[in-house]
């Protein structure tokens, strides 16, 4: 009896230890920052045609802003000098080209394999022309992959720390949920309209939110669209004179449709201006149908931001766009996550499909 005893207290003290172990060895946190991306491979094909068509891809400049500014902030390192400090990068592409391995290029993605939150893009080839063909071919699937991820990563910030006065307004005025970034506090309302504002000098970041009825498909082609945006505009956002106002720059603005929880968006990007002034700047805005009420809600984020770059605060202000919860929506059943793009010719170590 007393043996048992004394077994039963051993396993009691192991057990005890290997979770007291487990909980000090937790993941760490990533390195790196938003849109940076750490590319690994080898340093003489980093300079060869593979290389540069990865390089080419990483390299595009983000649509919609008035100043080119790239999509990503590129770094390079060889495998032998992938290490401990090295995995740790929140958004790293691995390329592995062996004829010897591979006989098909793919995509592959892994989440939080040495760090958290982090996502590894593994493109395997069995060539270096067939690789460069592929990752040409299929530039905006990576693109989008690797934007999806960080605006996932926002969301979940957004979802912890918001601006109260954005989710009140959207609430009473319009019955919907809404996270924007909490420096947004400033206000004014008008006919089913909010305008919200950091109110900075320097680099004034906005949301807005308005509201039409529904009158059919064509109530989402870009005429449309752009035609309602300057009325709202128009009437709640004059400028210091009478003879100022807001407009669209519809020559430097494009629509297309996109995925908004599991329902048909419209996205609308590029550049807004001061009718008879010389302010102007980027927006991006999601029009979106409310099925309960049968009325076109739209959420825009723009910025006021002379001799800054406008990057990372205009996609600050889109993943508040993805955030937005209409009435009908079950936000329990409806994550905020944006909806990952499906690669092609993909191994899928995770599924692509929220």
């Amino acid at each position: 009896m007393k043996m048992n005893r004394f077994k039963t207290g051993m396993w009691m003290a192991v057990l005890a230890l290997l979770v007291a172990c487990e909980s000090k060895f937790t993941t760490p946190s990533s390195s790196g920052r938003p849109y940076e991306v750490l590319v690994v491979i080898g340093d003489s094909m980093w300079q060869q045609p593979a290389g540069r068509a990865l390089f080419d891809v990483l390299d595009t400049d983000i649509p919609g802003l008035p100043q080119p500014e790239r999509s990503f902030r590129i770094s390079q390192t060889d495998p032998k000098r992938f290490n401990q400090i090295l995995n740790i990068f929140r958004n790293i592409i691995l390329v592995k080209i062996d004829k010897n391995t591979y006989t098909q290029t793919k995509m592959k993605f892994v989440r939080d394999e040495y760090a958290s939150p982090q996502v590894i893009l593994t493109i395997q080839s069995p060539d270096e022309k067939e690789f460069a063909a592929f990752v040409t071919r299929h530039r905006e699937q990576i693109i989008d992959f690797f934007v999806k991820m960080e605006m996932n990563r926002l969301i979940r910030e957004l979802e912890k720390k918001h601006s109260e006065t954005v989710t009140q307004l959207a609430g009473n005025m319009f019955g919907c949920e809404l996270y924007a970034p909490r420096e947004i506090q400033s206000y004014k309302t008008g006919k089913d309209f909010f305008w919200t504002s950091s109110n900075s000098a320097t680099a004034m970041v906005n949301i807005c939110m308005y509201a039409y009825p529904y009158e059919g498909p064509h109530t989402f082609n870009k005429a449309y669209v752009l035609a309602k945006r300057d009325s709202f505009m128009k009437a709640n956002i004059p400028g210091s004179k009478p003879t100022m106002y807001m407009t669209t720059d519809t020559l430097c603005t494009q629509v297309k449709p996109i995925v908004v929880k599991r329902g048909y968006a419209l996205e609308t990007r590029g550049l807004w201006q001061m009718k008879n002034d010389g302010m102007g700047g980027p927006f991006v805005s999601h029009s979106r149908v409310d099925t309960v009420n049968n009325r076109v809600v739209v959420v825009e984020g723009f910025v006021y931001a002379p001799e800054k770059m406008k990057r990372g605060l205009i996609r600050r202000l889109e993943g508040s766009l993805y955030t937005l919860n209409l009435p009908s929506e079950n936000t329990e059943e409806l994550p905020a996550d944006i909806q990952e793009t499906v690669l092609p010719k993909t191994t899928k170590e995770q599924s692509y499909n929220k």
